[in-house]
């Protein structure tokens, strides 16, 4: 799980100027939704007097040291369980789904090259990639298609999703383990390349949804 937010020093603001119901407004948000709600959403819901900051400051200060927390990933916002809890849940948690170590394999692949594309990925790992395998971290909401490259057919590009650092407890990609930590981890055994393949694309540059989908009939067959 991700490191909760740690609350600062702001100091409590006056429930005259509508403090108090900006935070039970973003709690009610921030509790309604399925998934990290981004801090521009929760702050288009507020006066523009009250600043976000400020309002998610006073929501880690009430949660902290209780049984959820509030925390961050990249700009976005969402309610966890206390880290130190997790084990007394039983089965009352629900548990992510296992990836196989192919599908590790191609997502440490995508997080350390995005965007990339699926001919990149082959070349990094030395061998075909399933289509299946690919599929497996697309589905878990871990990886996204990212744009086309801008060279010979088009090929689509791929990167990681906010739900990876979720999944993975990360705020924001900077804080990914180095080669070494995964390796020891047991998460890969190959050997990356030292530097992205290609530069990022703008995030202008998203795949159109009138483009073919990923599993069409120009994918080739799965392994």
């Amino acid at each position: 799980m991700s490191a909760a937010l740690q609350p600062d020093l702001t100091p409590p603001r006056s429930d005259d100027d509508g403090w108090a119901e900006a935070v039970r407004l973003c709690e009610a948000v921030l509790f309604a939704a399925g998934s990290p709600v981004a801090a521009s959403a929760l702050a288009a819901r507020l006066p523009p007097h009250l600043d976000i900051a400020t309002v998610m400051a006073l929501i880690a200060s009430h949660y902290a040291g209780r049984g959820i927390q509030l925390a961050r990933v990249e700009d976005s916002y969402y309610f966890q369980t206390a880290p130190e809890l997790a084990s007394a849940l039983g089965p009352e948690r629900l548990e992510p789904r296992r990836l196989s170590r192919a599908a590790l394999e191609i997502l440490s692949i995508i997080a350390y090259h995005q965007p990339v594309t699926r001919a990149e990925i082959e070349h990094i790992r030395g061998v075909a990639l399933s289509k299946g395998t690919l599929d497996v971290v697309l589905e878990a909401g871990l990886v996204r298609l990212r744009g086309r490259r801008r060279t010979p057919g088009r090929p689509v590009t791929y990167g990681t999703s906010p739900q990876f650092l979720v999944h993975f407890g990360l705020e924001n990609l900077d804080d990914l383990p180095g080669l070494e930590e995964l390796k020891a981890a047991g998460l890969y055994e190959g050997k990356l390349p030292t530097a992205p393949l290609m530069p990022p694309l703008p995030d202008d540059e998203a795949v159109p949804t009138e483009q073919p989908p990923l599993g069409s009939d120009d994918d080739p067959p799965a392994a």
